[in-house]
């Protein structure tokens, strides 16, 4: 980890493991070395540190690219190697800074819904992680957070304290999919992008919290 990507960490750790009561299932599920990615659900801006605070490797996040403009945040935004997107997440260039991100052996978080869900249920998923997921051979992991969803999206509610937790799920394997997208037509192309995101948030809605930890 880097200082201030550390720091930051050792900060977010305090303020859930303190001010939110958390828990954190199975976090030795994810390998501390090679490109992968994180699949979670999306109830609040807390989801992003929770999710990267239960880990010990550096996690690399989506921040909206007109944030890099701003001279504070862009600045710590780089240091902590975060991925610029465009409002919509889409984007040939912000998919080519994700695979070489995984490809250099990095996590990525990624929301598969994404976006925040509006009622606290989980959404279905967009194809756009199928994507990713097919141009990359990086493992996936499904997360599944906890507590963060308050009605009405208030910061302050979001911030009011109360017991939150994150668990991570064993990795998917997509290898047959994989191979049959190398070599098939358009439609069916598409048809496996939505495949993938669909299992991989099936996997997410699979996960409990009060399984024990391994």
């Amino acid at each position: 980890m880097k200082l201030l990507y550390r720091l930051g960490w050792l900060g977010f750790r305090l303020m859930f493991s303190v001010y939110f009561r958390w828990s954190v299932y199975n976090p030795g599920r994810v390998p501390m070395n090679g490109g992968v990615i994180l699949a979670g659900n999306h109830a609040s801006f807390l989801d992003p540190p929770l999710v990267g605070a239960g880990l010990t490797r550096h996690v690399h996040y989506m921040a909206r690219a007109s944030l890099f403009s701003n001279p504070l945040a862009g600045w710590l935004l780089r240091h902590w190697s975060a991925i610029p997107v465009e409002r919509d997440g889409g984007g040939a260039a912000g998919l080519k800074a994700i695979l070489d991100r995984l490809l250099a052996g990095g996590a990525i978080l990624l929301f598969p819904e994404g976006t925040r869900t509006r009622d606290g249920n989980l959404q279905k998923a967009r194809s756009g992680i199928g994507l990713t997921v097919v141009k990359s051979d990086a493992l996936v992991i499904p997360v599944r957070v906890f507590g963060t969803y308050v009605p009405g999206d208030s910061p302050w509610g979001i911030l009011k304290p109360r017991r939150v937790a994150v668990k991570y799920g064993r990795p998917l394997d997509f290898k047959e999919l994989r191979t049959e997208a190398r070599a098939c037509d358009k439609p069916r192309l598409k048809q496996i992008y939505q495949e993938i995101a669909d299992q991989i948030m099936q996997a997410i809605a699979e996960l409990e919290p009060m399984e024990d930890a391994e």
